[in-house]
This record gives structure tokens, sequence and C-alpha cells, in this order.
């Protein structure tokens, strides 16, 4: 039997609450420390904190790096500056998604690319195998440690702990590279994937423990508590922030996940430039809508969807928002079931139950995720067709 991997973080996790793991893509990761709904509560309230190091870190560096990173991704990857960071997409030929994932420029020549933890050998394949003569690519996963530190108080608290200048004013999708946490150097940008304010630190393996104890000592007066998987994705479900494997997949494209101002198909060749621009000539055939449950019950990952007899489309992910306290989930459907108010009908454990399309994201509160959305409404009323 194959034994989980660990992060550098495993160790403390006892130290606080009553840690419950699970086998998650290979790792063995908490699911809660606290309880879901408390942790979930405190990342909106005040301040939560993520062992997020299972993720993959690659560095590409040499001449031509970044038309090399462009071809490759639907990003404008040209026009970020040093210190800037971008969300995106890795596609096949057809549109669908090897992977999202965010690319940071380091320098003209040099750039940190952080995939998702379950694609990390799949995504290491497909850039390696375009990867022209002349360039260099590194894993570094296996020596980085991501703690995540998101919330209202999250700006206040790192202040405490760190004396690099400029972070409070750093800006949305922003880092510094030389950046510390006491005596550790970390790279420390201003990202997260909760819906709300906060940081991501990438740091050695072995000063990951220094940083973790710093920081719950720092945010114990704000109500910080260490957050697991669980409240992880209820906060990015709230959010309409894409699960991979769920919200998108090699099946589904950036477009139909209604992702499409991430795509820029003005910037030159990408692969999959060819198929998305058609997709979004033709239209997406389908889309990705919010909905909510009008009779009881709560809609969880593919969950049939249908109209009358017609299946529809499937749920990709549902639960009761602990936020609004109602029955939500996001969910994949035929784009002409798609507008706002239209009633439709989930199975749930072999009972077909009215549910509503409604507006999504079911929470945003940040400027960077109202931005977000604000961006994505301009996109789809030049034709791009999101929900």
């Amino acid at each position: 039997m194959t034994s989980l991997k660990r992060t550098p973080l495993y160790p403390l996790y006892a130290e606080t609450g009553e840690p419950r793991c699970i086998d998650f893509g290979g790792w063995e990761l908490p699911v809660q420390f606290y309880g879901i709904q408390k942790e979930h509560e405190a990342v909106r309230e005040r301040a939560g904190l993520f062992d997020v190091s299972h993720m993959g870190e690659f560095l590409l560096s040499g001449p031509g790096v970044c038309d090399f990173i462009s071809s490759l991704t639907t990003g404008d990857i040209a026009a970020l500056e040093d210190g800037q960071a971008v969300y995106t997409f890795m596609c096949y030929e057809n549109g669908g998604v090897v992977d999202d994932l965010i690319v940071y420029r380091l320098g003209a020549d040099s750039y940190m690319l952080v995939v998702n933890a379950g694609n990390l050998d799949k995504d290491a394949e497909w850039i390696k195998s375009h990867l022209p003569e002349g360039l260099e690519f590194r894993d570094v996963s296996s020596d980085t440690a991501l703690i995540a530190l998101q919330g209202p108080a999250a700006a206040q608290i790192l202040r405490k702990v760190s004396d690099t200048e400029g972070l409070e004013e750093l800006q949305p999708f922003r880092f510094i590279a030389q950046a510390s946490v006491g005596d550790v150097p970390a790279l420390i940008s201003r990202t997260g994937y909760t819906g709300e304010d906060g940081y991501e630190l990438y740091v050695s393996a072995a000063g990951a423990a220094e940083i973790w104890r710093s920081l719950l000592a720092a945010g114990e007066e704000f109500g910080l508590l260490p957050c697991g998987l669980g409240a992880r994705d209820t906060l990015r479900f709230e959010a309409k922030l894409p699960l991979y494997g769920q919200e998108l997949s090699a099946d589904i494209t950036p477009l139909e996940a209604g992702l499409g101002y991430f795509v820029k198909l003005g910037k030159g060749d990408f692969v999959g430039r060819e198929a998305l621009a058609a997709q979004k000539e033709a239209g997406v055939p389908r889309k990705l809508v919010g909905l909510e449950m009008i009779d009881r019950g709560i809609a969880r990952s593919h969950y049939p969807v249908f109209a009358g007899e017609r299946r529809i489309g499937e749920v990709t992910t549902g639960t009761q928002s602990p936020t609004l306290k109602r029955n939500l989930a996001l969910a994949l459907i035929d784009a002409e079931f798609a507008p706002l108010g239209t009633q439709v009908e989930v199975e749930i454990r072999g009972k077909k139950l009215k549910a509503e399309v409604v507006k999504a994201p079911f929470y945003k509160n940040t400027p960077a995720h109202k931005a977000l959305i604000a961006g994505e409404q301009a996109q789809s009323d030049k034709g791009v067709k999101t929900p």
C-alpha cells in the first residue's frame, strides 16, 4: 500500500484544535481543525490560516521564456511586469483545460508557475513536451511550502510578523519576491482562494514551521484559526472560484465555465486558441450557472440536472452555504436553460427536486473579487457567453 504524502507542516497539525485528516489526491491533509462552519466564519469575519503546501511550483527561465509560456496559456503573459501574477489556463487543442494556474513574473526571463497538486505530474509532462531548447524547467514543489493567510484581518496579522515594506499596499495579484517573515525569506503575494482579502506565502520547506507558528501567535488576538480543506472548499464555492475536476476539466472549456475574461484571444496564438475562438463565435453549448434548491435537499457534485425528462447537465459543486444558509449549487447545463429564473430539477437519491437558476457568485466582498466579476461581465457584454 502506498503511503500518503505529507507537507512540511503536517507535524504541527496536532498543536491546534482536533485535526481530522483525509486522503486528498494522495496527500494526508486536514479537512478541519475546529469544524468547517467555524473555520468558514473565521475567514469571512476575521482570518484563517491554510496549509496548501501540496500545490505544485515550477520555475521556468531562459531567453524567450515569456513567449513560450504565452504559447501554452490563455493569458496575456507579455503584459506582466516584474512582481505581477496572472490567473490563466493551459488548454488542449480542443479547448479543454489541462489545468488552471497562476503565473508569477519573477524577472524578464524568469517565471514561477503554481499548479494544482493533482495535476502536477501531468502538467510537468505537458510543459516539458513543448519545451524548446535553451529554456530551463525546474520542479521545486518538494522544496517549497505554501501558506495562505486569508480574511479581513490578514493584513494586520501579517504586519505583526513581517518588517517587509509595502505589504499592506500590495495590490491584488502583485507580489514581493524578496520578503521575509521574521528571519525566514518568503515570496508574498496578494492572492487567495476564498473570496476574501489575503496573502499567500511561498517559503522553503525548512522555514514553514516557524512561519506557521508565528502567524498563529500573531493572529490569536484577531481570532485567527487554522483551516482545513472543508472550509477552503465552501469558501471558494460561495465565491464561484473553480475547482479543477469539477468546474474545469479536459472536457470543460474556460468559456463554458464562465471564465472567458481570462482567455485573451487577441494576444496571438496559443494551444487551444482555434477551438476557443470557434466556441466563442458559435456560442458556448453549456454554461456554468448558480442553482438554488426550491424543494428541500442538497445538490452534490455529479448529481444530474433535468428539464422535464431531458437531462441537461450536472451539478459540479453543491452544499448548504455556510454564509447564506441556503442550499446552493454550481451546475454545468445546456445553455438554453441558463437564463436567471429558469426552473429545473436535480435528481437527489432517486427523486427529482425543484431548483432555480440564480445569480452566481453567491458571495462577493473584496475589491479584487468584485473587479474580477466586473471583468467577466464586461467580457460577456462583448460576446463571450458567460453566466
